[in-house]
């Protein structure tokens, strides 16, 4: 089993829309993945075609009930497995802020409940540093951060690549991870100029494969679907299994636990 973290704390970077495509291509390459929405919002459920998500149960549940995580998968239209969120998730930051216990929780129960299977985890993390990201940053082997190609996104990861640098210091073990440039607009010089600056900055660090702005992806979830299910010859696909079959060509997915 690899635990993938997607987070990055910088909003419209295509977090979610890169946790739902990677793990739709995951699942056509027949990887068998399993989602966790960890973001209140819920993005990720509603993109996955989870429509209601009732407040106690979810990714909730597992927090504040201590549901067993297998208990709460459900399976997408696609057939592939997602624990979902709902907004109740918003409070689990004040409900278990003071316990120094309750970063582990999520580490914890995909070991007991999920390691078993192999099947590789992705975790939508909400954008803020708190015990929903820390639980994610804990459970997880890798890290990968999208980065839309614009100069306040490039600012924003250098940032939390400061902060993963702090955390791996304080977790003693390292915290393999990858960048991906999204919304990549093959018409502006900027984008060119932003993946370069990453790339001399970051290495190999920073995946070849850009996500060019796409009508697909970017319609896709108000369909409540991947990219693949929507429009599986559009540019946004075949950007997505481009970058889901480099990552796999790395390495990146290969069982950490």
């Amino acid at each position: 089993m690899t635990v993938v973290a997607v987070f990055n704390q910088k909003g419209g970077v295509g977090k979610t829309t890169t946790c739902l495509n990677v793990t739709a291509a995951l699942d056509l390459l027949n990887k068998f993945p399993i989602a966790i929405d960890l973001d209140p919002q819920g993005h990720l459920s509603l993109s996955s075609g989870i429509r209601f998500v009732p407040p106690d149960y979810g990714m909730a549940a597992f927090f504040k009930h201590k549901t067993p995580l297998e208990s709460l998968l459900r399976e997408t239209s696609r057939g592939w497995l997602i624990a979902p969120a709902s907004l109740e998730l918003a409070k689990i930051d004040a409900l278990l802020g003071s316990d120094a216990k309750a970063a582990t929780l999520l580490k914890s129960g995909l070991n007991q409940e999920i390691a078993l299977s192999g099947a590789p985890v992705l975790i939508d993390c909400c954008p803020m540093l708190g015990v929903l990201t820390l639980n994610a940053l804990l459970a997880c082997d890798r890290v990968l951060i999208p980065v839309s190609a614009d100069f306040l996104s490039m600012q924003g990861v250098n940032r939390l690549d400061s902060a993963l640098n702090v955390l791996e210091k304080k977790l003693q073990r390292n915290l393999e991870r990858r960048i991906v440039i999204t919304r990549f607009d093959s018409r502006r010089k900027l984008s060119y100029e932003i993946f370069d600056h990453l790339q001399e900055r970051y290495g190999n660090l920073v995946c070849n494969t850009r996500i060019g702005e796409s009508v697909g992806l970017a319609t896709s979830p108000m369909h409540n679907m991947d990219v693949f299910a929507f429009a599986p010859n559009s540019p946004g696909a075949l950007d997505y299994m481009a970058l889901t079959t480099e990552l796999l060509d790395s390495g990146f997915f290969d069982g950490a636990h």
